[in-house]
C-alpha cells in the first residue's frame, strides 16, 4: 500500500532525503482516500485539517461544476460577483455584530498576513505610533514572512530569521501557569513606552496546533480578551485551524463568549475542498483605511482574490451548516474521541491525554521529544502500512477526522494508535 512515486515535485514539510514513499492519490470520498490501484487509507487529520464534512462532499462538489460553467475568474479589485457578495454576507450573519467587514485571500497564512496589515495600518492612518505585534509561546500561524514572524521561533524558521519582525511573546498558559500568562499580557498591554504600546495580540483560540495540540481553558482566553480591551489593543483571533467546529462549536471564541477585533478564517471555509480565507474586522478598522486620499488604501491583494469558483464551494459549505445537523454530527465525533481516547488514558506509554471538541492528542513517552523526534517518521510509516493517514507532531499524536467518518473508520484509526504503542521498540 505503499507504491513509491517518482516525481520532481518538492513536496511541504518533506525531507526527501529520507526516501520515504509518497503514495499517488487517485480519488477521495468521505473519509477515504485511494490510490488507482484501490488500495485505502483513513484520513484521519482532514488532508492538514481543512475537510470538515468529508471528501468530495456532493452538494460542494456540485457547487463547484456549476460555478465552472458560469465565471471563473474575476479581477476583485474595483470589481465583484454574486458568489463573494452571498459569502460575505452570510459570514456578516453568522459571526457577531461587531465585526462588519470581510477581506478574502486564499490562504491561513494570508489571512494572517491581511490580519496584520489591518491592525498595523490601523494604527498608522489614525496617526498613533503602535507597531508591536503580541503573540503567545509556541504559536503557529503560517508560513509567509509575517505569520512566521508571529509563531515560535525554531525549526519552522531558523533558515529565515534575517527577514522575520520582533515580537512580544506571553507565555502559554499552562495548567496551574494560567496567571503567569495573564500577568505577563498585561504588562506588555501597558507599556507605554514610545514603540512599545502593543498594536495587536494574535492568538489561536483555545488550542495551539502545530504547537503540539496544547489545550488552555475559555476562561484564560476571555480574560486576555478584556486585558487587550482594557488597554486599547487590537484582539486577533487566528480560527483558521480551530474555525468551523473542529473545538466543538463553530469558532473557538464562541466557547469563551470573545469577539475578536480582527477573526482569521480558512481551511474548513469551504468544507476544504478549495483554497479560500477572509479576514474578518470591526468598522473602526476600515474606517481607518477609509478616505479621499488614496495613499490610505489598503494595499494588499492576491490575484486570485475571491475565486468565484472557491467562494461557490464555501456557500455551498455555509448552506450545509444551515440545512444539516453538523452540530450533531461534530458533538457525536467528540463523544467517540473522548471513548477512544479513554481506552489510552492508562497506558503509561502514552502521556497528557486530552481532548477539545472534535479534535484528540496524546503524547508517546520519548527520549526525544519535540517536533524532530525521531518517532514522527516511524510512526507514519507505521499507520500508511496499516491503512490509516496520520501525520504526529513529533512525540504527540493527533486524530482530528472528517465529521463524516464513521465509527468503523474511527475504530480503525485508535486501533493502529495503540498498535503502534506496542511497537515502539
Amino acid at each position: 500500500m505503499t507504491e513509491t512515486h517518482q516525481s520532481p515535485i518538492w513536496h511541504p514539510f518533506t525531507q526527501h532525503g529520507l526516501g520515504d514513499p509518497i503514495p499517488l492519490i487517485a480519488r477521495a470520498e468521505g473519509a477515504r482516500l485511494y490510490d488507482a490501484q484501490g488500495n485505502c487509507w483513513i484520513d484521519a487529520i482532514s488532508s492538514w485539517w481543512v475537510t470538515t464534512h468529508g471528501h468530495a462532499h456532493p452538494r460542494i462538489m456540485a457547487a463547484i461544476r456549476a460555478q465552472t460553467e458560469r465565471l471563473d475568474q474575476l479581477i476583485f479589485a474595483g470589481w465583484t460577483h454574486e458568489p463573494a457578495e452571498a459569502l460575505a454576507a452570510e459570514l456578516i450573519r453568522i459571526t457577531p455584530d461587531p465585526l462588519t467587514r470581510v477581506f478574502f485571500s486564499d490562504s491561513g497564512s494570508t489571512s494572517v498576513e491581511v490580519a496584520l496589515k489591518m491592525a498595523l495600518g490601523y494604527w498608522f492612518n489614525i496617526g498613533e505610533a503602535r507597531s508591536r505585534i503580541l503573540v503567545m509561546e509556541h504559536s503557529y500561524h503560517g508560513d509567509t514572512i509575517g505569520a512566521m514572524s508571529v509563531g515560535a521561533r525554531g525549526v519552522y524558521n531558523r533558515a529565515w530569521q534575517p527577514l522575520l519582525f520582533d515580537v512580544g511573546t506571553i507565555p502559554f498558559p499552562a495548567e496551574g501557569r494560567e496567571q503567569d500568562a495573564l500577568d505577563a499580557l498585561e504588562a506588555a498591554c501597558a507599556a507605554k513606552e514610545t514603540g512599545h504600546a502593543p498594536a495587536a495580540f494574535i492568538v489561536e483560540p483555545l488550542i495551539l496546533g502545530a504547537g503540539g495540540m496544547l489545550i488552555y481553558p475559555a476562561w484564560v482566553l476571555a480574560e486576555m480578551r478584556s486585558i487587550c480591551a482594557a488597554h486599547g489593543v487590537l484582539f486577533i483571533a487566528d480560527e483558521v485551524m480551530t474555525g468551523w467546529g473542529r473545538t466543538g462549536t463553530r469558532f473557538a471564541c464562541d466557547q469563551a463568549g470573545v469577539i475578536p477585533d480582527i477573526l482569521c478564517l480558512s481551511k474548513g471555509l469551504t468544507g476544504g475542498a478549495m483554497p479560500l480565507a477572509v479576514t474578518l474586522c470591526i468598522e473602526p478598522v476600515f474606517a481607518a483605511h477609509l478616505s479621499t486620499d488614496r495613499a490610505k488604501t489598503f494595499y494588499h491583494s492576491s490575484s486570485y482574490t475571491a475565486n468565484p469558483i472557491a467562494c461557490a464551494a464555501a456557500n455551498a459549505n455555509l448552506d450545509i451548516w444551515r440545512d444539516e445537523p453538523v452540530q450533531a454530527r461534530i458533538d457525536a465525533l467528540a463523544d467517540a474521541q473522548a471513548a477512544h481516547l479513554a481506552m489510552l488514558s492508562t497506558d503509561a506509554r502514552a502521556q497528557n491525554p486530552r481532548r477539545l471538541g472534535t479534535i484528540a492528542a496524546l503524547d508517546v513517552v520519548q527520549p526525544d521529544p519535540g517536533y524532530l523526534s525521531t518517532l514522527a517518521p516511524r510512526l507514519i510509516a507505521f499507520y500508511r502500512e496499516r491503512g490509516v493517514l496520520l501525520r504526529p507532531l513529533g512525540n504527540t499524536i493527533y486524530v482530528m477526522p472528517p465529521y463524516g467518518i464513521t465509527a468503523g473508520e474511527l475504530a480503525q484509526v485508535w486501533a493502529a494508535i495503540a498498535a503502534s504503542l506496542d511497537n515502539l521498540s
